[in-house]
């Protein structure tokens, strides 16, 4: 058989413009996908790292105020007995007898910027609820101070648990965070309960009251001075400084939130207290409140972490 009598072979069909289009395609998306993979950018191309969200910045200066606690943030007794006086409230207040957070950062209006959703005899655990009723307002500052009616009880057993107290309150942030997420928050500590009763016993007048049940587990028995009761006032204290050390470091969490130590260690005396009970604070107690408040809230620049958490 001559050459030219071999059958001539197949010819192979070229691939269309469409096809060759898919195949490039293909080919370029795997080499996308595998510039992808180790982290590097396409050949030509930059990486553009996802920029980092911008710190939140404290204001000095709050245009609205929501009060939360318990009775001292109401004015309890600071004015008639056995009532609330939320008119000279160290936060909320209107009263030109006590100069408040209000009237100090809202001076034009303080009454119609401000509102007080705290509640005599509150424990931590209802923290969340008023934080709920203070969300609808829409705040930029919230002020909280609770936790004495915590330590505050007939028995030292019936005392909140310190584990119990520090999971309130991180509820409670949570609980704010969700509802409220740019809203500067205030938190007081706990008042120093035994300078309440080597002050507040000075009085005799005083001592009378409290045997009416005020604070059983701290003023129970003011003038016994036997280790027994010295021991249980001991063991009061060293609960509020638990329940500060959890206020303190859950709030540290926060880029929003302040804790002021000052509030546990201000050497307060009598002439602060209320001439009702000798317990919540009298007109110049709500006053020392308010200026301790407002130099924690204005201050340009929060102290180190650790120095906030230091309650002891």
């Amino acid at each position: 058989m001559t050459t030219n009598d071999r059958p001539a072979r197949p010819r192979r069909p070229r691939p269309t413009t469409r096809a060759a289009l898919a195949s490039a395609t293909v080919c370029a998306l795997l080499a996308t996908l595998a510039a992808c993979g180790d982290g590097s950018a396409p050949h030509g191309r930059t990486a553009v790292k996802p920029s980092a969200k911008p710190t939140p910045v404290w204001r000095t200066d709050p245009a609205s105020i929501a009060a939360l606690g318990d009775s001292i943030t109401v004015g309890f007794d600071a004015c008639t007995v056995l009532s609330d006086c939320p008119e000279v409230s160290w936060s909320t207040g209107t009263s030109p007898k006590v100069k408040s957070l209000a009237r100090r950062l809202l001076p034009k209006d303080p009454a119609a910027h401000s509102w007080n959703y705290a509640r005599t005899g509150a424990l931590m655990s209802d923290l969340p609820q008023q934080i709920t009723a203070a969300a609808a307002r829409r705040p930029e500052l919230v002020t909280v101070l609770i936790g004495a009616n915590d330590a505050c009880r007939s028995d030292v057993r019936a005392m909140t648990s310190p584990a119990a107290f520090r999971a309130g309150f991180e509820r409670s942030m949570k609980t704010l965070r969700r509802a409220l997420p740019r809203t500067q928050v205030y938190v007081a500590a706990v008042p120093d309960l035994l300078r309440l009763w080597s002050e507040g016993r000075k009085n005799p007048l005083g001592k009378q009251v409290w045997k009416l049940g005020i604070c059983g587990s701290m003023l129970r028995d003011p003038d016994d001075v036997t280790k027994p009761a010295q021991d249980r006032r001991t063991l009061v204290r060293e609960r509020v400084m638990a329940y500060n050390e959890a206020l303190a470091e859950v709030c540290a969490e926060d880029q929003l939130c302040r804790f002021d130590r000052s509030v546990f260690d201000y050497r307060f005396t009598g002439q602060q207290l209320s001439t009702w009970d000798w317990f919540h604070p009298g007109l110049q107690g709500q006053q020392e409140l308010a200026e301790l408040a407002f130099k924690t809230i204005t201050r340009k620049e929060d102290p180190p972490k650790g120095e906030a958490a230091s309650t002891g």
